[in-house]
């Protein structure tokens, strides 16, 4: 899997270990983060690594900043990204098996090495569970991305 991990200075010290999470895991590690000192603005690197999943050019983001509240809100402007700030192991195997998110958002100082490695091992190893209920939110998901009331959404099956 070809995963894009990107930074702004306050997710750099947690990147390091994401970096190395993806990478022992077997995955390919596309590096989109700060490589500078200084002040960066996350959703410089967010658009970057979420349209680089938007265009297929990786399959998922990995993206940090101090709370990964910036990151997330920016990342899920791009259109066809389902960004999902997550907190711990159940946010994230929720956010991949019912929502398909594609683009995982964490914070890079509040989160310590060994809830950021789990949380890695869990984005990277669940699949989305395809359910009937989880298409009909994703459907809705979209529409609401073209403009739509989501309430308008014809709830039949595909």
């Amino acid at each position: 899997m070809r995963v894009v991990v990107a930074y702004d200075h306050r997710g750099q010290k947690g990147a390091e270990c994401v970096k190395t999470a993806v990478e022992q895991l077997g995955h390919d590690c596309i590096d989109l983060g700060v490589q500078n000192e200084g002040v960066v603005d996350c959703p410089d690197f967010a658009y970057d690594a979420a349209t680089a999943v938007a265009q297929k050019e990786a399959d998922t983001a990995i993206l940090l900043c101090t709370t990964g509240v910036g990151m997330s809100m920016s990342a899920n402007k791009v259109k066809g990204v389902r960004a999902a700030r997550c907190c711990d192991e159940f946010d994230t195997r929720a956010a991949r098996s019912q929502f398909d998110a594609n683009v995982l958002c964490l914070s890079g100082e509040l989160l310590g090495e060994n809830t950021l490695r789990r949380i890695i091992e869990v984005w990277l190893n669940t699949d989305f569970t395809n359910q009937e209920r989880s298409k009909r939110l994703i459907r809705k998901i979209k529409a609401i991305e073209e403009g739509q009331d989501p309430k308008q959404i014809d709830d039949r099956v595909d």
